[in-house]
């Protein structure tokens, strides 16, 4: 069996979603003949822990980590949070947020960390990484971003070990969605445009996760003709399975309520925020639906404000992060689920998930055809333009019977199948 090093920021107990790819195609890569072992953060200090994702760590697997110099311990002070406080994702960039003190910080996030805020483990990973591969038989290095930075560690490991990088682009690099709205200085963008670049050359190959980024890149590097390919996000069996069996007995209900929920999952930030249709909502309501929004993970301050002015609040509930289980139980008791593209090229892994529910699917997105593509092909939902009143959806939704033969290629376990395809074939 080769053996492949495989470099990824996120890995449990951080309870970050952008883990769930790496730990599933880890899961299954060794049937398919490849032996990863993990090298990681030594502790994720800013996304929320579950610690229920320890278990899905496979025993076989190796884990190493190394320690990393992180500015969010400082970030606390400076914004007025105590050190222990948990920082949220949606309002550090939110432009809802007027103080001096958020100003310079985000200006400092924007110019000064290059390519990320992550930027301080590189050394420390090298080192460790190093350790790892001297006098190994290693075959491959696979690095996940974001954060990018992580990428430079692989392109580094990749120089000084002559092994070919397979990075993975779960977002793009230079003009990630993240920087909206804000500026960034010319010398920053030039730095971090040639880091990217360094990073693309020495590649044997790319992983995109959504053909829309797939051929953006493309686009701007003409040398990655014939050396991408798009593995989607894709949602796990076993996970839903699992859930699935564990709560039949307990809802004898059978999830069935005299009230509907529409469900968003994830973190969802001011720039993803459909004003329109919290009116629908509310005129939806008016005429006697008894309808509950409930958000899951972190909501941007500029949502919740335009839920309020949407007279929404006293149906909406704010349930925060949750263990990665539960998220999965509430997405099967939903009604309706909702997901939010925060561009074009924007394929949110969470929409896997929604696909393998079954349950009717009301997306928002700019101009994002892969996401019409695929709730049209599959026959999952709709999807509108952010400033949409979405009034048909909800004549519409039961119309909506996914196709789970379609739905099945985005199994996970497929994934790692074609990954590993990728890997013996470069």
């Amino acid at each position: 069996m080769k053996k492949v090093l495989f470099i990824t920021y996120f890995w449990p107990p951080s309870g970050k979603a952008t883990l769930h790819w790496p730990l599933k195609i880890i899961k299954h890569l060794p049937e398919y003949g490849w032996q990863p072992t993990v090298l990681t953060v030594d502790e994720d200090t800013f996304s929320q822990k579950d610690e229920s994702l320890l278990k899905e760590v496979p025993p076989s697997v190796e884990v190493v980590k190394s320690k990393s110099l992180e500015p969010f311990t400082l970030y606390r002070s400076f914004i007025g949070k105590k050190k222990d406080e948990q920082l949220i994702a949606s309002e550090t960039i939110s432009t809802e947020t007027k103080s001096l003190a958020h100003r310079i910080s985000i200006w400092i996030r924007m110019n000064l960390f290059i390519p990320d805020a992550r930027v301080g483990w590189y050394l420390s990973a090298v080192k460790t990484g190093s350790q790892v591969l001297k006098g190994s038989n290693f075959s491959a290095i696979i690095s996940l971003g974001p954060p990018h930075s992580v990428h430079l560690i692989g392109m580094k490991l990749s120089k000084k070990y002559n092994l070919p990088h397979f990075p993975v682009f779960i977002d793009p690099w230079v003009d990630i969605i993240y920087y909206r709205n804000f500026k960034r200085s010319w010398l920053t963008l030039k730095l971090d445009n040639y880091l990217e670049k360094k990073v693309m050359l020495n590649s044997k190959r790319i992983i995109f996760v959504t053909n829309s980024t797939n051929e953006d890149y493309i686009k701007k590097y003409s040398f990655l003709k014939n050396k991408t390919d798009v593995l989607y996000w894709g949602y796990n069996e076993d996970d839903f399975q699992k859930v699935v069996n564990e709560n039949s007995a307990a809802d004898s209900s059978g999830g069935k309520h005299d009230f509907e929920t529409l469900v968003h999952a994830g973190n969802i930030f001011d720039y993803q925020n459909p004003k329109n249709f919290w009116r629908t909502l509310k005129n939806e309501i008016n005429s006697g639906r008894n309808i509950k929004i409930k958000f899951i993970g972190s909501v941007g301050p500029g949502i919740i404000k335009s839920i309020k002015e949407a007279g929404l609040e006293e149906h909406t509930s704010y349930a925060g992060f949750l263990p990665y289980k539960d998220m999965l139980g509430e997405l099967l008791l939903a009604s309706y689920l909702m997901v939010c593209s925060s561009e074009k090229r924007h394929l949110p892994g969470k929409l896997f998930e929604y696909l393998r529910t079954g349950k009717p699917i009301i997306a928002f997105g700019d101009d994002n055809e892969e996401v019409k593509e695929i709730l049209a092909k599959t026959n999952a939902g709709m999807i509108y333009s952010y400033d949409s009143f979405a009034k048909e959806f909800f004549a519409s939704a039961k119309k909506f019977k996914p196709d789970m033969t379609l739905i099945n290629i985005y199994n996970r376990k497929e994934i790692a199948n074609r990954f590993a395809e990728i890997l013996k074939t470069s």
